[in-house]
Order: structure tokens, then C-alpha cells, then sequence
């Protein structure tokens, strides 16, 4: 039984509604269902139409035509969200799972990409897909709508930025804010799609020209509906706590340890701000002790709290190439949940006994007080364990004992390495790119970027944490969210079969593949020209990882238990976890039903892939701005890709992608060999295949689309950009 919004009334829970409405058989009205629960006051019918609402507006009920709300399950409908495709047709993605269900381009015209909707199944198409019919729209995605101003025969319209949506908005020309032709504006919706009812909207902002410094993240922010401002009144309770942990407040050590003296230290990258976790290892006679610690962010966001709420709704902190939108204002996540070097801090720990094999012998967590004795970048950490003069080196000679414990902490990095390789965990050697920035924020290089082992050694420690925070909820049964990464999906992975096959790789297994599998063809490739190439088509085959209340272990890391614990900061599941582990030492109650931890994990699940896309638009915006400054130069690339219209191509270093058309190869027909992934010249004869190295001339590229067109390069030379 719960009390909604402001009424002091019991109601039943969404659960006892749903399980009563299957009992009955039927759908009933809201007078009925009142009956059912003695419901009689008016605040209490209130409250139960406000909830009823509120499961129709989810998906859980619908009301038909009679004013009866039934369950939508047994209706035949799917609830879920509607992915849209650039050519006008689009798929509702159900809220449960399963097949994804086909919309016809008509059934597009009045719904956009995220809309949620509740669709019937109506057929078979022609190609074996479940088609559907939208029955209701349940939300509206799209508020507001980022795009290119266009006026044309006095009539002004805006083209959506996103090629997920494909309807341009009309916006009548009082209301244009004097817009140019060209510039980039934000639209309010005022009336959504229907069959014959366009966008109609009008413009609220006018951001600029698209190729502006700092455009890409403020289309991406706006395209993504991602939240900038904090509320005053999340700001005021951020900022209401302080810079220093209070002394005088007895509450604030009740049931903490006191780790100041521990030689705990942060390792992070240079240009970080907010510090989540701290480590220290020392080795005992069984092995060593690792202590993690992550920033108590629970002792300060409280459930119900205006933090609380906004924590949610972001759901994780956002990063850009030169910007970061957090989950948690900067007073806390830069300030009192920042584990920042000589300052007394509030901590939740992770203390393990690892044997010499690598593996956690033992565990236990409990909340702590403590003091970051250094806060190093991982070149610096990286520089103290590998230099071969260590006594020269200037910051082992100024930290003696930190450069110590950095020793012991590379020794244990070594042993849960091998247990990591041993157990068969997929570890990709994924090459990351930086970008370089001028001083007007104009886009001025982009440069690899390679991971050194103080990387790995932190990873490997917060993996151990991760694992154990996993264990310790599952083993004393509290509701929380597990990470969890299901093996390969069966469509995904007999693609993948067949391109490993015609890469002239074995494929060992019958079925399903275990981690160790595909482990063993990382290691195989790791000295072949295409080693990036097939990893990412590794990478590609894997499911998704999301957030789920049941335990169902971690495949690309080759874990039966898996949790997110060491970045409440900048993640909201880490948060819950932190809150579960609070309830068992607390030795409370967490009396949160399974189907609302479901829909937590829904929620970030979804608010993740948000953020993930956002951070994709922003990069592939970014690549395009600075290509844009090389056209007619040539590269040197890698076939990344072969379809019938030609080759993708990867520029090494950067790593920007783009299309060679097959009218840009040499004048000829090309048959396609679709199996070995090769184009091949019927006169000439000349083939180009998957994964051949090619110099290629940056011919074209289209900011609007963010496409990129490459021809054959005229000569062997490369440019300055390509020789880094």
C-alpha cells in the first residue's frame, strides 16, 4: 500500500490491481474497481483515479471505449518505445522484450522516434516481421525539436537536425523570431503528427550557424532532451551541506571506521574533477588486502529528496570531448561526495582478501571516514611503477610510501590479470581517440588515445568491488540492480559466424559461445593487420548490458555476479546499490517491490543509451568538423566495410569513417561477393576486400547528415594530419 502525491490515503499498489483485474477476467470502471477496494471517501477515489491514470499513461492498463481499464497484455497490445528509421518507417521496441514490431511508413506519420505507444499486431509482412498499427500514444518524446531553418514561397518551416525524424515542422511566420534561412533553431511543438495533420511549431531559440564552436553539444543536448540547469531548489540542498565534513555532528561518524590514517589515494585522468574512488593494498601472508573506497553519495542524496529526484531524472552524468553535464551538482560531485586529497571525506568500502590467485577470498563493507593521501593521473601512477631509474624518479623520490603501496598494488594488478585471462574474460584492445580543441573551442585535431596498465590496474580493482557488492545483495536477498550482459543474441551471432568463417577463423563452438571463446580469437588476431576490424565486429555482436533485480551474471567479463558500486556520483544505479548495502548494515527493511525495481532498471537502462547516443552524436559532429578542414588531402584507411555501392573505410589515427562510393573506385563493373566481403572488377579485375589498407581523399562532407565521402587519393601522399 503506498500514498500518492499529497493525499494522506491508502490505495492498493499497481501489483494488487494488476493481479486483481487478471482475477476478474474482465475490464472494469473505475466505480467498480472503488467498490472493490471499499474505496468510498473522495480523496480516496481521487486517488485511485489518479493512479489508474498513471498505469494507462505506463502502458500497464488501458481504458476502452466503455470507460473500463483492463490489462494491456490481455488486450494483445505492446506497450513500448518507437524507434524510426531515416526512410520513414520505424519499429515499436516493446517494454518487455521480444520481437520488435514493424510500423508501415502511414503509421509513422503520427508518431516520432521515442514516442511510447501502445500497438496491436495486424499481420505478417513480406520480409517475416511482425507489422502493427499504433491504438494509443501513451507520451509524446518530442517537446521541442532541434533543426535547419528553411523558408521557401513564403512559407518557413524547420528540417529536424535528427534523420530519425522525418517530418519537417511548419511554423507559421509571425512566429520564426526572425530566423534566417540556414541557421540552426529549436522548435516548440504545438500540434503533434497525426495522418493528415503535419508538425506545426514555433521557434523558441536560435542557436547559430550548425559549424559553430560548441554547436555540436548544444544540438545533442537539445536533440536528446538532455537537462542543463538545476533547479534552485536542488542547488540549495547541494549547497547546504557545505565544503568540510562537519566534526561536531556525532551522526556523521555513528557507525563509520575511521580510515584517515590508511594510505588511501585517487588515480584518475589528468583533466578529472570529481573523484569517486579511492585504493590501497598492502600484501599479508595469503596475499594482499584491497581496500575501495567510493564516495558515500547516499549520506547526502536521500530518497524523496529534491536531489534525489533529479538524480533520477538524468539517470547518469553526460560526457562531451570539452563538456560535462552531471548528475549531481557541482557542489557535490566536484565538492563533498569528491574523494579530493587532504580532506576528510565520507566513504563506503569494499575491503578484500585476495589470494595469490587472484581471486577474493573474502569480503566486507561498511561505511568509513576517510583521507585521500595523494591524488595522482594515471600517467603519473604509471610513470612510478614502470620507470626503469626508479630512484630518479621525482615523484617516487616526494611520496615514498605512496610509490610503495603503488609496488604492492602492481603486483596484485598481475594476479587478478591472469585470474581475468584465466576465467576467459573478452578483452578488447579498443584504440580511443582525443580531441584537441583551439582557443575559440573550434575542433582543431584529433589524436589516438592508448590506455597505459595504471588504466587496468584501477579497472581490475573496481571490477573486484563490483563483484563482491553483487554477491553480498544477492546472498542477503535485497531488492537491488544488477549490471547484467547476456551472451550474443542468435541474429547477431550467426553474423557473426559467417564473417569470422570467411576471415578464415575457426568457429569452436555449437551453439552458444562462452567468453573464453571469443577470448581466444582476440588473442588469435592480436598480431594481424585487421585486429581493430575484427574486434569491432566483436564488439558489435554483443548484447547490450542493462540494468535488471535479477542476477543474471556478466558474459563479456565472465562473471556470475555482477553490480554497479563505484560510481555513485555519476551513475544512479550505483547509487541504489550504495542505498541496498546501506539496508543490510543497517539491518533494515527495503521494503521496494520487484516490479519497481524492474522499472528503475527500464528507466536507467534507457537514460544510459541516452546518454551514450548523445556523446556518439557529439563525436561523429565533431570528426565531421574537423575532415571538413582537410578535403582533398589523402589518408591512409582501412576497408572497414563492402556492400554493392562500395567500400567504408576507416582513417587510422583519427578513426573517422565514411563511404568510397563504387563510382569513385576505378571505372568499372564490380560484382559484390557478399560472403567473402570482397568487390570484385569484372574487366580490370582488380578486388578490394575487407580489412585492405587503402590512401583515400576526403572528396566530400555533409555536416547536416554527417556523412562522409572518400575517393581513391590521386598520389601516394599523405598529409602532416595523418603522419602523427
Amino acid at each position: 500500500m503506498s500514498k500518492p502525491g499529497h493525499f494522506n490515503v491508502e490505495i492498493p499498489s499497481r501489483e494488487q490491481i494488476i493481479a486483481d483485474l487478471e482475477t476478474a477476467g474482465k475490464p472494469l470502471k473505475r466505480r467498480q474497481i472503488a467498490q472493490l477496494y471499499d474505496l468510498n471517501e473522495s480523496e480516496e477515489r481521487e486517488a485511485i483515479r489518479r493512479r489508474l491514470r498513471a498505469m494507462v499513461r505506463d502502458g500497464q492498463l488501458i481504458e476502452n471505449r466503455r470507460g473500463a481499464y483492463g490489462l494491456a497484455r490481455n488486450m494483445d497490445l505492446i506497450s513500448g518505445r518507437v524507434q524510426a528509421h531515416a526512410d520513414g518507417f520505424g519499429f515499436v521496441i516493446p517494454d518487455e522484450g521480444g520481437e520488435d514490431l514493424f510500423l508501415s511508413s502511414r503509421e509513422m506519420r503520427r508518431v516520432l522516434h521515442r514516442d511510447r505507444v501502445l500497438a496491436n499486431v495486424i499481420g505478417v509482412d513480406q520480409r517475416g516481421r511482425k507489422e502493427g498499427t499504433v491504438v494509443e500514444i501513451l507520451e509524446r518524446a518530442n517537446k521541442h525539436i532541434v533543426g535547419r531553418f528553411i523558408e521557401r514561397g513564403g512559407v518557413a518551416m524547420v528540417e529536424p537536425d535528427n534523420v530519425r525524424i522525418t517530418q519537417d515542422v511548419l511554423v507559421p511566420l509571425d512566429q520564426t523570431l526572425a530566423a534566417r534561412p540556414g541557421q540552426v533553431v529549436v522548435v516548440e511543438i504545438d500540434k503533434q503528427p497525426g495522418y493528415r495533420q503535419p508538425l506545426i511549431g514555433h521557434i523558441t531559440e536560435i542557436l547559430g550557424r550548425s559549424g559553430a564552436p560548441g554547436m555540436a553539444v548544444e544540438i545533442a543536448i537539445r536533440n536528446f532532451d538532455l537537462p542543463i540547469e538545476f533547479p534552485k531548489q536542488v542547488l540549495a540542498e547541494a549547497e547546504a551541506f557545505g565544503d568540510e565534513v562537519d566534526h561536531n555532528n556525532a551522526e556523521v561518524f555513528r557507525g563509520r571506521k575511521d580510515l584517515r590514517k590508511q594510505l588511501l589515494v585517487t588515480i584518475d585522468g589528468a583533466d578529472a574533477r570529481d573523484f569517486d574512488d579511492a585504493v590501497f593494498c598492502q600484501p599479508n601472508a595469503n596475499g594482499w588486502q584491497l581496500v575501495v573506497a567510493i564516495a558515500d553519495v547516499s549520506a547526502y542524496v536521500t530518497p524523496g529528496s529534491a536531489l534525489d529526484t533529479e538524480a533520477l531524472d538524468r539517470g547518469t552524468s553526460v560526457y562531451f570531448p570539452n563538456r560535462v553535464l552531471p548528475m549531481l551538482p557541482e557542489a557535490l560531485s566536484n565538492g563533498m561526495c569528491s574523494l579530493k586529497p587532504q580532506v576528510d571525506r565520507l566513504s563506503m568500502v569494499c575491503d578484500m582478501q585476495i589470494g595469490r590467485d587472484g581471486k577474493v577470498k573474502r569480503s566486507r563493507f561498511y561505511r568509513a571516514l576517510i583521507y585521500s593521501h595523494a591524488r595522482l593521473t594515471y600517467d603519473q601512477a604509471w610513470e612510478m611503477v614502470s620507470a626503469e631509474d626508479k630512484p630518479a624518479n621525482a615523484d617516487r623520490q616526494s611520496m615514498p610510501e605512496v610509490a610503495a603501496m603503488l609496488d604492492d598494488l602492481y603486483q596484485l594488478f598481475h594476479a587478478l590479470h591472469a585470474q581475468r585471462v584465466k576465467r576467459g574474460a573478452i578483452d578488447f584492445n579498443s584504440t580511443e581517440v582525443q580531441f584537441l580543441f583551439g582557443p575559440g573551442g573550434e575542433i582543431a585535431d584529433i589524436v589516438p588515445y592508448s590506455r597505459n596498465d595504471a588504466h587496468k590496474i584501477i579497472e581490475e580493482c573496481m571490477i573486484s568491488a563490483n563483484v563482491e557488492a553483487a554477491r553480498f545483495l544477492q546472498k542477503n536477498k535485497v531488492p537491488a540492480l544488477y549490471r547484467v550482459h547476456e551472451p550474443p543474441p542468435p541474429l547477431k551471432l550467426q553474423k557473426l559466424e559467417e564473417f569470422l568463417r570467411a576471415q578464415g577463423l575457426p568457429v569452436t563452438w555449437k551453439k552458444q559461445p562462452t567468453p573464453a571463446d571469443l577470448a581466444a580469437i582476440v588473442k588469435q588476431i592480436a598480431d594481424r593487420p585487421d585486429r581493430e576490424l575484427i574486434e569491432a565486429v566483436l564488439l558489435r555482436s554483443m548484447s547490450m548490458a542493462v540494468y535488471v533485480p535479477e542476477n543474471l551474471g556478466h558474459f563479456g567479463l565472465a562473471l556470475d555476479a555482477y553490480g554497479h558500486f563505484t560510481s555513485p556520483i555519476r551513475r544512479y544505479p550505483d547509487l541504489q546499490v550504495h542505498r541496498a548495502i546501506g539496508h543490510i548494515l543497517d539491518r533494515q527493511p527495503d521494503n521496494t517491490s520487484s516490479q519497481a525495481m524492474k522499472d528503475l532498471g527500464v528507466k536507467c537502462s534507457m537514460l544510459e543509451r541516452r546518454a551514450e547516443e548523445a556523446s556518439r552524436d557529439v563525436d561523429q559532429r565533431l570528426k565531421c568538423g574537423w575532415l571538413e578542414q582537410h578535403i582533398g588531402e589523402s589518408f591512409s584507411a582501412q576497408v572497414t566495410g563492402v556492400t554493392a555501392f562500395g567500400l567504408f573505410v576507416e582513417l587510422r589515427d583519427s578513426h573517422v569513417s565514411g563511404l568510397l562510393h563504387v563510382t569513385a573506385l576505378p571505372n568499372d563493373y564490380y560484382s559484390f561477393d557478399p560472403i567473402h566481403h570482397r568487390l570484385t572488377g569484372k574487366r580490370g579485375g582488380k578486388v578490394y576486400r575487407l580489412a585492405d589498407t587503402l590512401m583515400v581523399e576526403v572528396l566530400n562532407v555533409d555536416m547536416e547528415e554527417r556523412k562522409i565521402d572518400f575517393g581513391l587519393a590521386k598520389n601516394g601522399k599523405t598529409t602532416n594530419a595523418d603522419k602523427k
